[in-house]
């Protein structure tokens, strides 16, 4: 296990951790958590031994392996499966011996370093790598493309996979999501619940950390707080603790007030003296309890569109994608993304827009913008129509050694040339005003922002959107580097704002607050999706599922490429290479037959799962009352009790936990 106990960590000057302790068991899943600026990152780097502790004592298994994702932008020209597969370090090794055994001549030691080479799965590496990389939204052309052919987001999830590749007992993940599609997280989520070692993450996704930890620790003034449960289930907990602090706080106030008029009454009398003399002692002698100092609050509105069109825009038989290069020779086509698009935008409409990776979300919104402009069919705007746009990469539009009240300035400049200005404040006095709305006060509006974090930046950006008053709203992903109180603030000023809003986002809480509608970008067009996120993610997963088939489909093809071959085995690559010749001379109804079968004997081992799924979820949410119950002080015999009820829960919880293994692993041999 990790223990820190009473550990001191400063970074600079400022205090990071300050005699803070707490336990972390094998196998758990934990969310870390806290304010921008508390000190997740540092921690991380203590883990990982970039930073060493100032004080206190600070534990972690010297034979763990530990995992975690590069942060480095890779720059190289191996293919992407080959720089996955060197995330595997134990195979590395294994490989360094073979070589180093077969310049030595020793047969025994070339027999050992084989066998070890076989039991790091160097059979089925590649396809392993594979099956991260696609799992992550690459497409199977792209699994031999050179590294540093993608784009920084694409390296980004490349440095995931190779992260995910590593054989460990710690895996430690600082914001994973930040470049992931829906789609792929969706995948994510999937594969870190199988993930058997012990994982710390740090995320500002609230659905992601309820999918994947069981256990939460909370950063807050320099110490770390544990709590049993997801971050939904920390909410809860923490605001009873919350109001059980404030309780004590305000009944020991009373109680001060009462001793200290008791003092200034009697402390003069000669015969009240030694009483008086006493409760001053007392006094002294309290442990004061700390007053509630609740975190500030990040807040900000829309303010009201200065008109509403109605329809907002209209599109008919709308082709959106990308001309052709300016390089290209002439006559190159365009590239065609989405296409045949009719429909209407209305006013107040709150629309998610759906769709698996590189299905063209962005595309859609980017034309919508103005950024690009339709290949052919038309868009007709509503009379009046004000685009507050925040594209994917609108903090790259930011200029870096500008402060935000220079930028704001720049914007008032832009708008008023292009006849738009409207009532917005434009005095340099009113700017700074509005920029200390959103938390850009004293120095910080003169500050470059280069130097600003990511979430500071994207703060920047909607300062700049919410000026200029937009009617309608068009976000793609405009939560990548917000903390979750910002998250929630654009949650409510969402809900709250009268015109119409387009979203673009992996943000599942986000989504499910704002949109009333959603669209789905797929196949080549844009139709309305009949259901809800949850339908969503099991679309995506038949999704998945149906392209593995099509992929074990062509790697059965003689013609098929062989890297297309390797990934087609990803799921149980050993017994399906020995069988690819009898899967291709088998007869489509013997395939039915087996499936049919592979079904039939799935089906109660699934309902087994789904059935121990449920006591684990009411066994967890009991152990983390019986936990809270502890911190609070109560009689010797509910103490008692309460231990006792808890040391049988957890033993229950570890029977469960194996029998969920066992079913677990029996689906899987039945699947193969």
């Amino acid at each position: 296990m990790i223990t820190l106990k009473n550990v001191v960590l400063r970074r600079g000057a400022k205090v990071i951790l300050d005699s803070a302790s707490v336990t972390l068991n094998p196998g758990e899943k934990i969310g870390l958590v806290g304010r921008n600026g508390a000190g997740k990152s540092s921690l991380f780097a203590m883990l990982n031994g970039t930073l060493h502790e100032d004080g206190g004592e600070y534990y972690i298994p010297a034979q763990w392996k530990m995992a975690q994702v590069a942060q480095d932008m890779p720059e190289t020209e191996q293919s992407a499966t080959s720089y996955v597969i060197e995330g595997d370090t134990v195979l590395l090794a294994a490989q360094a011996e073979v070589d180093a055994s077969e310049l030595s001549g020793d047969g025994d030691r070339m027999a050992h370093a084989y066998m070890d080479l076989y039991d790091c799965g160097a059979h089925d590496a590649q396809a392993r790598a594979q099956a991260l990389i696609l799992g992550l939204g690459f497409k199977l052309s792209e699994l031999d493309n050179p590294v540093n052919s993608f784009s920084g987001g694409w390296r980004m999830r490349l440095q995931l996979a190779r992260a995910l590749m590593c054989p460990s007992d710690l895996l430690l993940l600082d914001e994973p999501t930040n470049h992931l599609d829906l789609d792929a997280l969706v995948w994510l989520e999937a594969w870190l619940k199988r993930y058997q070692g012990t994982m710390l993450v740090i995320s500002h996704d609230r659905e992601f950390l309820d999918a994947v930890t069981d256990v939460t620790v909370h950063i807050e003034s320099a110490k770390l707080t544990r709590y049993g449960g997801n971050y939904s289930k920390f909410e809860d907990l923490r605001a009873e603790q919350m109001a059980l602090q404030q309780g004590a706080f305000n009944k020991q106030q009373d109680k001060i007030a009462h001793l200290q008029k008791f003092i200034a009454r009697f402390k003069a009398k000669a015969s009240k003296a030694k009483q008086a003399q006493s409760r001053v002692k007392a006094l002294d002698r309290m442990e004061k309890i700390a007053p509630l100092l609740a975190e500030a609050d990040f807040t900000f509105e829309f303010k009201e569109p200065a008109n509403l069109p109605n329809p907002m825009l209209s599109m008919q038989n709308a082709y959106f994608g990308y001309p052709a290069p300016e390089d290209a020779p002439e006559g190159t086509p365009p590239t065609v993304i989405v296409q045949n698009v009719s429909k209407s935008v209305l006013a107040g409409q709150r629309i998610g827009i759906l769709g698996a990776n590189g299905q063209g979300k962005s595309t859609v919104v980017k034309t919508i913008a103005r950024a690009l402009a339709p290949i052919e069919g038309e868009m007709t705007e509503g009379k009046g129509l004000n685009i507050g746009y925040f594209a994917q990469q609108e903090l790259d539009v930011l200029r870096p050694a500008d402060n935000p009240l220079e930028h704001m300035i720049r914007l008032v400049k832009e708008v008023t040339a292009a006849g738009k200005m409207g009532s917005q404040p434009t005095r340099e006095q009113d700017l700074r005003s509005f920029l200390g709305n959103f938390n850009f006060g004293g120095d910080m509006v003169k500050q470059a922002v280069g130097s600003m974090s990511g979430g500071e930046k994207a703060r920047l950006v909607l300062c700049m959107i919410v000026w200029q008053r937009p009617n309608l709203l068009l976000l793609d992903e405009p939560t990548n580097h917000l903390d979750l109180a910002t998250r929630e603030a654009l949650s409510m000023a969402l809900n709250e704002f009268e015109g119409t809003v387009m979203l673009v986002s992996h943000d599942r809480a986000l989504l499910r607050a704002v949109c009333d509608e959603f669209w789905m970008v797929s196949r080549g067009g844009v139709a309305p999706f009949d259901g809800d996120l949850d339908d969503y993610q099991r679309y995506l997963l038949d999704e998945a599922k149906r392209q593995r088939e099509e992929a074990k489909k062509a790697s059965n093809s003689p013609a098929a490429p062989a890297a297309t071959k390797t990934v087609a085995v990803s799921a149980d690559t050993a017994s399906a290479k020995g069988q690819s010749d009898v899967k291709n001379s088998a007869s489509k109804k013997e395939d039915a037959q087996r499936r049919q079968q592979q079904s039939d004997a799935a089906k109660p081992l699934r309902k087994e799962l789904e059935k121990i799924d449920r006591q684990l979820q009411s066994m967890n949410s009991e152990k983390a009352n019986l936990e809270v119950l502890l911190t609070t002080a109560k009689a010797p015999a509910e103490i008692a009790q309460t231990g006792k009820r808890l040391k049988t829960i957890e033993a229950d919880l570890a029977k469960l936990e194996e029998r969920w293994l066992e079913v677990t692993e029996k689906l899987e041999a039945v699947a193969a």
